[in-house]
């Protein structure tokens, strides 16, 4: 990989990394916008605030001014009409009386704002965007005497995360008399217009690069160094630093730079609107009056070409954002196929992190240990174990993609929302718990041949347990996985499964490394008496899994089917340890208790599949009390206008039981909680329930956990996979 392609992947990674939060929770914005209630909308991010400056009332030929003033928290920032690197600009849609009309938005000279390798153009602290109110001479007053506004905005807004964020507003404007309290900030907003350029500009296409030269601009600017913006995006790189990838240069009263062009840009321009504008912070402050910047439209010299197809991944991930700004919904997104499978390895990797895998930690470890320092071996069972990885992934994705082409209401996890596959699983485990405590070996019930398979073929027992891997540690979701996941749900199939594949691989990544990495097998004990004593002790989580999936099938089918499973697997245990012993007393043993295994099944073993009742609300701590779910019953809260926290959470979901206890049952949360008359829902989607499958997908996510605090009259709240007390609260503190 060339170090422009390694640059712009990193690009595209960090970009993922701050998008995470917008990908996940975009669907619900736009197919749920807010009513317009007021002039104003407030985010902890921003403040959103509908302004008018109408000094002579509404009426023909009279300046009349309207504009949506964002008022940015500290680090919070928004974007210009080019958003550089990668963001989306706040979008303005009126909504006026006949007869009326807004010209075009006029936007403020943005600064140049660094993420990590990214550079983005936009805006923090304070910005107004305004727009002239166009009334024509024959404009009617209502009868009211009053000209009612409305706008619907969206903006996305920045940090290192991304939160897409929208409003919509209503004013009242009265046709006669003044609407100025807003005068100043108005003017303010037009003092930061860039000023049109009296001189003459010029481009000029050479190579890779743009030469511009810029005459006309006023002497209290000259011998300073200049900003340039590029309205029209993908056309120069964006991230491009001063005096390293760009230069520029005083030829008497002509300003001269050479511009690098951007990997990703488009089909050939016939001219560019560019903004100059001084560079901040050098030299004696400028003369009062003069211009924040100079706008000029170039006419285009020389060969333009499009850039080659794979240059860059900018232009995916513009198409996919945009198509999403524009109300395409979830689906929008799929578009950037590369996002998702970027998301999707990313996700993957973060599995590992995830308590969802600390079941099968033991087995990822017994496979090193059984290696030892024997490098080739290591190596061979580290692609073992990631192709089983990879094709169980692309199995589980297929059969998913399958049942919901078939009209199935299913999502990432649904192999544990069925008890019989829960019970299969238990079993499973307890037959390797008692294999590695050493009550059996597997070569006792199988041919020679065949017991040697392990000793020959150590590559498919690796291979077996990338499949077991995946089966216990993919239902829950890990940071990026959800996002890749809610697209890879709505792509065409073969994009599906690549995305499902980018996740496989990013799972088996770390183990395949350390499979690689002569260093790991070095830092091994070598094989000796101690690998005995250590199989027999990985004995202890196998079991400790079983305790947890039994668990989960009591959730599914109480205490019942909790009860019936665990009896069943005491009896199949007294069968493999009856095919343990020699002789006559082996065939009797093993008669009687498998034929009193085959009556317990028959007896109990529908305990197991019966389904449970819905749990009653269980109290907490502070008095907060947890409720069922309902898509009617939060949109009885919200209509009332009651804040709402949603847990999306599953019994098999290790992740959502280990942000239960951090945070969810912590006293000073549940304070919080109550004290703010937070109405706590739980969606329990332990068993298969279509109605949470759906509301998932509104969030653009197909598995669990999820949280939602939804503030009626401002933006909902979806928040990260690993719950923490600081993030709960700080999300409270702004009620």
């Amino acid at each position: 990989m060339s170090r422009s392609s390694l640059h712009r992947f990193f690009n595209a990674l960090v970009f993922i990394a701050a998008a995470a939060g917008w990908t996940s929770a975009n669907a619900q914005f736009s197919n749920n916008p807010a009513a317009a209630t007021g002039s104003v909308v407030t985010t902890p991010q921003v403040r959103a605030e509908l302004l008018a400056h109408a000094p002579e009332g509404v009426a023909p030929g009279q300046p009349v001014w309207l504009g949506l003033q964002l008022t940015h928290q500290k680090d919070w920032h928004t974007y210009w009409k080019n958003p550089g690197d990668s963001g989306l600009p706040t979008e303005l849609t009126w909504q006026l009386p006949a007869g009326l009309d807004v010209g075009e938005t006029a936007w403020p000279v943005p600064q140049r704002i660094r993420v990590g390798r990214l550079a983005n153009f936009g805006y923090d602290g304070q910005v107004l965007l305004a727009a002239p109110l166009q009334v024509p001479a024959g404009f009617k007053a209502p009868a009211s005497g009053q000209v009612e506004i409305r706008l619907r905005a969206t903006w996305l807004a920045c940090r290192v995360e991304c939160i897409p964020e929208e409003g919509s507003f209503i004013l009242q404007l009265p046709v006669r008399g003044s609407t100025a309290m807003h005068g100043a900030a108005f003017a303010q907003a037009q003092a930061a217009q860039p000023a049109p350029l009296q001189g003459q500009s010029r481009l000029t296409v050479d190579g890779e690069r743009l030469q511009l030269s810029v005459s006309g601009l006023p002497d209290s600017v000259r011998g300073r160094s200049l900003e340039v913006f590029a309205e029209t995006p993908a056309v120069l790189a964006p991230a491009a630093e001063h005096g390293k990838d760009w230069t520029q240069a005083w030829q008497g009263d002509t300003w001269t730079a050479s511009l690098p062009l951007s990997p990703d840009r488009g089909q050939s321009l016939a001219q560019l609107a560019l903004l100059v504008a001084p560079l901040p912070g050098q030299g004696s402050p400028l003369p009062p009056g003069t211009p924040r910047g100079w706008h000029t439209v170039a006419a285009i010299d020389g060969q333009w070409a499009p850039a080659a197809p794979g240059a860059g991944v900018s232009p995916a991930l513009a198409a996919a954002l945009e198509a999403n700004q524009a109300g395409a919904g979830p689906t929008a997104v799929t578009g950037s196929l590369l996002a998702a499978l970027l998301g999707g390895l990313v996700g993957g990797l973060l599995l590992n992190l995830m308590p969802c895998v600390f079941p099968v930690l033991a087995i990822k470890v017994m496979g090193f240990a059984r290696h030892g320092n024997h490098q080739r071996a290591q190596r061979l069972g580290g692609v073992a174990y990631t192709v089983g990885v990879v094709l169980s992934f692309l199995a589980l994705g297929g059969l998913l993609l399958a049942l919901r082409a078939a009209g199935e209401q299913l999502g990432w996890g649904f192999q544990l929302q069925s008890p019989a596959v829960v019970a299969l699983l238990a079993a499973l485990f307890t037959l390797i718990g008692l294999n590695l405590a050493g009550v059996f070996e597997f070569g006792q019930f199988v041919p020679g041949r065949l017991a040697t398979l392990q000793a020959r073929h150590p590559a498919g027992d690796a291979f077996l347990t990338g499949v077991l891997a995946v089966a216990i540690a993919s239902p829950c979701t890990a940071p990026f996985m959800g996002a890749a996941l809610g697209f890879a749900i709505d792509m065409p199939a073969p994009q599906a499964l690549a995305v499902f594949g980018a996740l496989g691989v990013g799972m088996a990544l770390p183990y395949l490394l350390a499979a690689w990495v002569p260093g790991v097998a070095r830092a091994l004990p070598r094989p000796g008496a101690w690998m005995d004593t250590f199989r027999r002790a990985m004995a202890f989580p196998m079991f400790a899994t079983v305790v947890w999936l039994v668990w989960v099938l009591g959730q599914q089918s109480g205490i019942d089917g909790a009860g019936a499973l665990l009896a069943l697997l005491v009896a199949a245990s007294s069968v493999v340890w009856s095919l343990t012993l020699r002789g006559r007393t082996r065939a009797i043993v093993a008669s009687v208790l498998i034929a009193f295994g085959a009556w317990l099944t028959a007896a109990i073993g529908p305990n197991v599949l019966k389904p449970v009742e819905a749990p009653m609300p269980i109290a907490g701590a502070a008095g907060a009390t947890w409720q069922p779910w309902s898509a009617q019953r939060v949109q009885e809260l919200t209509a009332a206008g009651k804040p709402v926290f949603i847990d999306f959470t599953a019994a098999w979901c290790v992740t959502c039981q280990y942000n239960k206890r951090n945070a969810l049952q912590d006293a000073s949360v549940l304070a919080d909680f109550a004290k703010n008359e937070v109405t706590l829902l739980r969606a329990d989607w332990t068993r298969r329930d279509s109605a949470i499958t759906a509301a998932l997908a509104e969030l653009g996510r197909n598995g669990v956990p999820v949280y939602v605090l939804i503030i009626p009259g401002r933006v909902p709240v979806v928040m990260s996979e690993i719950l923490s007390v600081s993030e709960l609260r700080t999300a409270l503190a702004a009620l």
